[in-house]
């Protein structure tokens, strides 16, 4: 009897999911009307892209860029006021080639989620009116304007109270408990900001507490081994524009660390820096050259390596800056170095790589990777660490080297579209 129902059964879930489930679930099959195929190349932490699918139905999208009719490239930046600027770019492709252009949304820091979300799809329906204008589709497109709601927004913006200034606080902390270990960590963090295209102001502040407690029994005694570390931190920039690639800069901050043996560090400097392309295509490409000069002063916790608990330093820093996005892919590359003028062998060397190719349709090559050569760890502790400071990361190690590399790829065949979003389970 139970073999015979669990014959029934097995029928019935094969019939539902080849015949009932499957073509319900599959992607549509392409409309007889020419319907382009989208192609959104964008951060899916920084996109709702489920939403954008779900609210924009009038044309497919696809999975590969070889596939589709029109590239559609989101990059998110912060604004100076905490919100965000959204830039959409359209590469157009097959019988649209040729056709681009470029869109940008901004959202306030106090907007919600779905407010950003619903601002973007406005944003991106505007962008592909044109190319579907010249479609049988067009016949369904209704275009509405609100220009009182546009009237007071210019207005809002001319008469900024805050004269383009935005301030953040923030307070967090954690508790954990288990049996044989026990601990806390707290962070304040202040900011204040002022950004225009002629200059623009950082200023933020932040100290982090953090406190583990570790209960070791051996031999019916326990003892207790205590982790301590203590942050803090204040820093302000000012940078001036001084034409479409050059900027100049002035930097000033205070910082302490029990991890860092540093009882104060106070450090200021002057920079400069020449972006090779205007900064205004800073969404499709940078090529940035930058040098500071700095003087630090130095009081430790304890006697250094070198036999100092205060020092006076001048140091520079050298950097070359290169971000790359275009539609086969993108790639992000930084080298920068950093001497002190008192003994040039005590040094620095930092190389970051982050590249991300589409090699042919379906398949990408994604890397990220960065190399340091370390030879300025001059507040290193003259007594060393102990076991328990090691294990625990009280304090900062000598090291000559830091190295890091992660490679992959992935090949995606079958329905190159992807218009149907099920959020089930």
């Amino acid at each position: 009897m139970i073999r015979g129902i669990s014959r029934v059964f097995l029928a019935i879930t094969l019939a539902a999911v080849t015949g009932g489930f499957l073509p319900a679930l599959a992607d549509p099959a392409p409309t007889e009307v020419k319907v382009p195929g989208i192609f959104l190349d964008c951060n899916s932490n920084q996109v709702d892209v489920h939403f954008i699918k779900a609210e924009i139905t009038f044309v497919n999208y696809v999975r590969d860029r070889q596939a589709a009719d029109i590239h559609v490239i989101i990059s998110v930046r912060s604004t100076g006021s905490g919100g965000r600027e959204y830039v959409l770019q359209f590469l157009g492709l097959n019988g649209y080639k040729g056709n681009d252009r470029e869109l940008k949304y901004y959202s306030s820091a106090t907007d919600s989620e779905d407010t950003r979300r619903q601002g973007l799809v406005e944003k991106l329906k505007q962008g592909l009116i044109p190319y579907i204008s010249d479609t049988p589709m067009s016949d369904f497109i209704s275009i509405s304007y609100s220009g009182a709601d546009a009237g007071r927004a210019r207005q809002t913006d001319a008469s900024d109270t805050w004269n383009h200034w935005s301030f953040e606080l923030g307070l967090s902390g954690d508790l954990d408990v288990e049996e044989h270990e026990k601990g806390y960590e707290y962070a304040l963090s202040i900011s204040a900001n002022r950004i225009t295209r002629e200059a623009k102001i950082n200023i933020w502040a932040f100290m982090e507490n953090e406190k583990t407690t570790y209960s070791i029994e051996d031999q019916g005694s326990v003892e207790e081994y205590v982790s301590l570390t203590k942050r803090a931190m204040v820093y302000a920039a000012y940078i001036k524009s001084l034409s479409a690639n050059w900027s100049l800069g002035g930097f000033f901050d205070a910082y302490s660390s029990t991890y860092d043996n540093a009882d104060i560090y106070i450090t200021t400097g002057l920079g400069v820096e020449y972006n090779i392309f205007p900064y205004s295509e800073y969404t499709k490409r940078e090529l940035k050259l930058r040098s500071k000069l700095e003087y630090t002063w130095r009081r430790y916790d304890t006697l250094s390596v070198y036999g100092r608990m205060r020092e006076s330093l001048l140091r520079q820093q050298l950097g070359v800056f290169f971000a790359l996005k275009e539609p086969w892919g993108s790639v992000a590359m930084q080298l920068s170095g950093l001497a002190y003028f008192h003994d040039l062998s005590k040094n620095h060397f930092r190389g970051d790589v982050e590249l991300s190719i589409n090699v042919l349709k379906g398949l990408s090559v994604h890397l990220n990777g960065n190399y340091s050569r370390i030879r300025d760890q001059l507040s290193l502790p003259a007594e060393g660490a102990s076991k328990e400071e090691v294990l625990m990361e009280l304090q900062q190690l000598a090291t000559g080297y830091a190295f890091s590399l992660r490679m992959g790829l992935s090949y995606r065949f079958g329905s190159v579209y992807s218009n149907v979003v099920n959020p089930r389970f």
